[in-house]
């Protein structure tokens, strides 16, 4: 499965398993560290909020797992770097995170911007001008449960905007499904190569870049040509062969 860029560059889609692979391969093999390219996808996504907002302020909420990896939890920070009124939902306690994401939860605290009690959640989804979702990212197993299906159910009945990260929480980033809830994005920002389930993914459809060589795609056998230029992110138009 292939996707396209505005320009007419052919991109390849990759399921969740060598997704995996490639960041194994990156980490070991190539030095690159996860929160590194985590900080690459937090900037990219908070730029990707800025470009939606088409404003230098707003209110945005930050709906944030471990699935994410920290990226969204580091969009959150670059958001109040540049003054943004930035809110941050957990759907766990915030004791139990561990590697990139605990760390940059870390950093966010010591800037005093700490995660909202869960109670406040509604009140804050309905009243910022957009939500970001970085709940589950590609690594769902199964149908959504407890406070992240909560979440999800808030963020569909009660976001007036919405751009999720990698993947819409929900959906499987190999095939597509939705063993349960999902969330509706407006945009979705997935990173390194877009993956085969987004092929009918809702709305806009953008590619990242975290600072993954190509080299690394080309120990799995993905040839991948320079396709970003001058540019950080860039919209997806048709799968080749399909329409979106």
């Amino acid at each position: 499965m292939e996707f396209r860029t505005e320009a007419g560059h052919v991109v390849p889609a990759i399921t969740a398993a060598q997704m995996r692979e490639v960041d194994r391969i990156a980490v070991e093999e190539f030095g690159l560290g996860l929160l590194q390219m985590m900080e690459n996808a937090g900037r990219n996504l908070a730029g990707n909020v800025m470009e939606l907002l088409d404003t230098a302020a707003g209110r945005v909420v930050v709906l944030a797992g471990a699935g994410g990896n920290g990226g969204g939890i580091a969009c959150a920070r670059h958001l109040h770097n540049h003054g943004f009124d930035v809110a941050i939902v957990l759907d766990r306690e915030a004791a139990t995170l561990t590697g990139a994401p605990a760390a940059q939860l870390a950093t966010l605290a010591a800037a005093g911007l700490v995660p909202a009690n869960s109670g406040e959640a509604p009140g804050l989804v309905h009243g910022a001008d957009l939500v970001v979702d970085a709940l589950i990212g590609y690594s769902l197993a199964g149908a959504p449960r407890g406070r992240t299906a909560e979440l999800i159910e808030l963020c569909n009945a009660s976001a007036s905007r919405v751009l999720a990260l990698d993947v819409p929480s929900g959906l499987d980033a190999t095939t597509g499904e939705t063993p349960g809830l999902v969330v509706r994005p407006d945009r979705t920002l997935t990173l390194a190569l877009p993956k085969t389930g987004l092929a009918r993914v809702p709305g806009d459809l953008y590619l990242a870049d975290i600072g993954i060589p190509p080299e690394v795609y080309a120990r799995l056998g993905i040839a991948l040509a320079s396709i970003f230029g001058s540019a950080y992110w860039l919209r997806l138009g048709c799968q080749v062969g399909a329409e979106l």
